[in-house]
Parts: C-alpha cells; structure tokens; sequence
C-alpha cells in the first residue's frame, strides 16, 4: 500500500466548475481527454474571480466543445471535492492544487450535434459522445468516480426521458 503524497499538505482546492450537459433523450455529454487515454469526463473547469457558477459553466462548455447553447436547468446544492491521485500532484495546474471543489450544474444542450466541435484554440479532448446515465460511472476516469456518483444523483430528476 502507497503512503499519501506529502506534496499535497497545505495545497487548496482549485475552484472549479463542472457541466452535466444533457441532450434533449436525456443522455449525458462526456469527452475523451487528449491527454489521459480511456479518460472521460463531464465539462469542467476553473472559475475565475468574480465570475458566477453559471457564468463559468456557460464559459467553460463554449471553451471546451465549441458551443453555448445550451439552457440552464439546475445547480447542485452542495460542492464536491477531489484529490488528485498520487502521480498527478504537483504536474497540473502548475502544482498549485491538490485536487478540485467543484460546482456543478445541469445543462440542456438547445443546439444540433453538429454544433459541438471539440477542436476548440485549446484542445482538452479528442472525442465526445452522448451516453446513458447509468454508463457515465463506468466511463470515468477512477478518482473522480465518487464526485460523478454524487453528481448523478443530484441531478436524478432532470435524467428521466420526457
């Protein structure tokens, strides 16, 4: 059994923002990270001083897969925390955080598949795809499994098909 990295002690939380981004059946929106091979994950990113939860998820979702259009449906009542795993601390975000708070909201895409362009100025992924809620667990990446489990279940009520 590995000992916790001591690089973490003293570390914040990155604050950050994370999208649950539903089409219109109810499927989640998850991306393959360009730089974690089977690394899929949900929209999120940093929010900025002075920007608003749904001011960075709006900015975030247009950063990372090409489009905003989108409504806004819900935001979780609680943040969620993670640490980066052992090997990760100290290499992103420039060493600063030992892992992220997160703020997550549910958005529902208003737009057409062909909207979504994930080869944005700052590529993050290199594919996407629409996905059951109940495969979303098995397709994250493991250290953030439980936040993704937290956040399923937030947003239960927006996942049933209308």
């Amino acid at each position: 059994m590995s000992t916790p990295d001591k690089r973490r002690d003293g570390l914040p939380y990155r604050p950050c923002v994370g999208i649950m981004l539903l089409d219109r059946g109810g499927r989640v929106f998850v991306a393959r990270r360009r730089d974690t091979p089977d690394g899929w994950q949900m929209p999120q990113g940093g929010i900025d001083r002075g920007e608003s939860v749904r001011e960075a998820a709006f900015r975030e979702m247009k950063e990372e897969i090409g489009t905003d259009h989108a409504e806004f449906l819900a935001e979780a009542p609680d943040a969620t925390r993670y640490d980066l795993p052992d090997h990760l601390v100290g290499k992103v975000w420039g060493g600063r955080y030992r892992g992220q708070e997160q703020r997550w909201v549910a958005l529902r895409f208003l737009g057409e598949d062909g909207e979504i362009d994930i080869e944005t100025e700052h590529p993050e992924f290199d594919a996407w795809r629409w996905s059951e809620p109940d495969r979303v667990l098995a397709e994250i990446v493991p250290f953030k499994r439980d936040v993704y489990t937290t956040v399923l279940a937030a947003f239960a009520p927006l996942l049933t098909r209308g």
